[in-house]
């Protein structure tokens, strides 16, 4: 088993190419949107704000950008249809790729690309929720940009001798180059044509080498976990997981237990955030916008309860906000809360602003609406509108967007802003426990997918070896002493070669037979030490003069009548005496006491 290339750089958008027994399976393929923050906003009606926007005028007074590169509110951005992050085709020929492999509607927006774009004739697996509404998703990507077309193109900029020139954040941008337009709804109708529905539990044969099955992974309807397997070998690839009760099907574990290799992406990014918490604070925000009753008590409370209209209006396929609020507020979702609001005419879904929006538009209002960006959809119409008074509010939800970037076109700005994200992904601690409940084999590699250099990792053998020493609950540390062994973009971690033996004879050694010295590592140390104690430890060796003084860094431990001086900081401790060895090597073991060694 070789996991060959990485082909995203972003966490929670994987695109990975695995080989197995002769086959190569290409697991999810992720498309970064973040870069579109990075372009101005696509107005659904004439701004006159940003097109009165100046052009940037570089350090040198030169201002051949000026066409391209709009200043607002000493942010740059680039005056163009957005473009988007694909993943790293060119590292490898798509043509050689026998599968994709898709674990939610999230994961398969590059899909066209893919398909279309290159030399790949392989087969899609995807379960049929996934599909559907990763179509839906995509019909809504490309009918918000070709609704809004732009005449002029920017491709001046991604020059790197003229890359280097620009401020920061286009300075700092990775492959631009790779950078491409959205698809269109031909190229997408013909990726799609190329998937191959599947069921849980369905086990798909693929040449009669390797067998692939889809598990629910709990995350969205119809996200799946995948296992990949021989007849001697069991890989399973976990992305993009959810522990927590909602409305799809729970994470099926048991299927994971004695896998020797488990490929683990699409974490949380926000393990502080906890999402039964957000969607509190979500509500709570909400309600009390739109009222200032004392008698509130939760969103649905509110909806039955309160004498005010409220109305509220989807536009397009409810993304982002709603497929997580709806996934977590089971007592809105699950209940009768959306057929009781259609119903009495509260929630309404629109195609677009234009229409029966505008006769039926009533406030106040809730509007669910897209995209996250802010770049392009009806919500730029919404923020061009309502950004002006301080009566209205926007919410983001949207964990994979900085919403303090996705708010700089339109500074400033005097509309509330709230940020409650939304993410019932794993976290690092629910992955601690989940390893320890499916068993995994002692022998098999755990791959974080975080890193972005495209590289081919065989199998760690180390793994044996490694001794992690739990430093806070729910992480472990382990020091790893190996060789790197770098060929023909292959990078493989070998075994340290092992010491020398000492000579039998006084025979001159060759020098073929030479090895090359792995020098032992010197331990890590983890930890804070605990002043009080550690004054007291002093005392109780003898030292009776202690003195602590703070400072804006930490703590100053003096030993007067030793003339010694202790500072203790947060990452870095400093014993300053004089020319008193014995006296420095004491107090370092009497401080190495209260740090964890690994």
């Amino acid at each position: 088993m070789k996991l060959r290339y990485c082909l995203s750089g972003h966490p929670t958008l994987p695109c990975n190419v695995l080989k197995f027994k002769s086959t190569t399976i290409m697991l999810d393929c992720g498309l970064d949107m973040t870069s579109t923050l990075n372009f101005l906003p696509l107005p659904l009606v004439q701004s006159p704000r940003l097109s009165k926007l100046p052009g940037l005028v570089l350090k040198d007074g030169s201002t051949f950008l000026d066409k391209e590169l709009k200043e607002c509110s000493g942010h740059v951005f680039v005056d163009s249809v957005p473009e988007f992050c694909l993943p790293e085709t060119e590292l490898l020929d798509l043509s050689t790729v026998d599968v994709i492999l898709i674990s939610n509607y999230h994961c398969m927006m590059a899909l066209p690309y893919i398909t279309e774009y290159t030399g790949f004739t392989g087969t899609v697996y995807a379960t049929e929720p996934t599909v559907q509404i990763g179509r839906l998703l995509m019909e809504e990507l490309v009918n918000s940009i070709e609704r809004v077309p732009k005449a002029q193109s920017a491709s001046t900029w991604k020059n790197k001798e003229v890359q280097r020139l620009l401020p920061a954040p286009l300075k700092d941008a990775v492959e631009v180059s790779m950078w491409r337009k959205c698809y269109t709804m031909p190229e997408v109708n013909a990726a799609l044509s190329k998937i191959q529905l599947v069921g849980y539990s369905q086990k798909i044969e693929l040449f009669g080498a390797v067998q692939v099955t889809p598990l629910s992974s709990g995350y969205a309807l119809g996200s799946s976990n995948w296992i990949i397997q021989s007849h001697y070998e069991k890989v399973s690839y976990v992305s993009g997981s959810s522990l927590l009760t909602t409305h799809p099907q729970p994470m099926d574990q048991a299927s994971l237990k004695n896998s020797d290799v488990l490929i683990l992406t699409g974490l949380t990014q926000i393990p502080t955030a906890n999402p039964d918490g957000m969607v509190g604070e979500f509500c709570s925000n909400l309600a009390g916008l739109l009222s200032s009753s004392p008698s509130l008590y939760t969103y649905w409370d509110y909806l039955n309860r309160s004498g005010k209209p409220l109305h509220f209006a989807v536009f397009n396929f409810i993304r982002f906000t709603s497929t997580h609020i709806w996934s977590l507020s089971r007592s809105l979702w699950m209940a009768s809360l959306p057929s009781a609001l259609i119903q009495t005419n509260k929630l309404k879904h629109y195609p677009s602003i234009h229409g029966d929006f505008s006769n039926d538009f009533k406030q106040p209002c809730v509007i669910f609406t897209g995209h996250p960006s802010l770049r392009f959809g009806d919500v730029v119409h919404f923020m061009e509108l309502w950004g002006k008074s301080s009566l209205n509010t926007v919410i983001f939800t949207e964990p994979d967007f900085s919403y303090l970037d996705a708010l700089a076109p339109y500074q400033p700005l005097a509309m509330k802003c709230v940020y409650c994200p939304i993410d019932t992904r794993l976290n690092f601690i629910q992955v601690s426990k989940l390893l320890k409940e499916v068993q995994v084999m002692k022998s098999c590699c755990l791959l974080l997918c975080f890193f972005t250099h495209s590289s081919e990792i065989n199998k760690l053998f180390l793994a044996d070896s490694l001794v992690p020493l739990e430093i806070k609950p729910g992480i472990s540390l382990a020091t790893v002493s190996a060789m790197l062994h770098t060929k023909d973009n292959k990078h493989v971690l070998q075994l340290p070669p092992k010491p020398p033996q000492p000579p039998t004879s006084k025979k001159r050694k060759r020098v073929s037979d030479d090895v090359p010295e792995c020098k032992p590592l010197k331990p890590l140390l983890s930890g804070s030490i605990p002043v009080d104690q550690f004054v007291q430890t002093l005392e109780k060796h003898g030292f009776s003069d202690v003195k602590v003084e703070d400072t804006a860094k930490g703590h100053i431990v003096l030993l007067q009548e030793a003339e010694t001086l202790i500072q203790i900081e947060e990452d870095s401790t400093h014993i300053i005496c004089d020319n008193d060895e014995p006296l420095r090597v004491k107090l370092r073991d009497l401080v190495l006491k209260f740090l964890q060694k690994f």
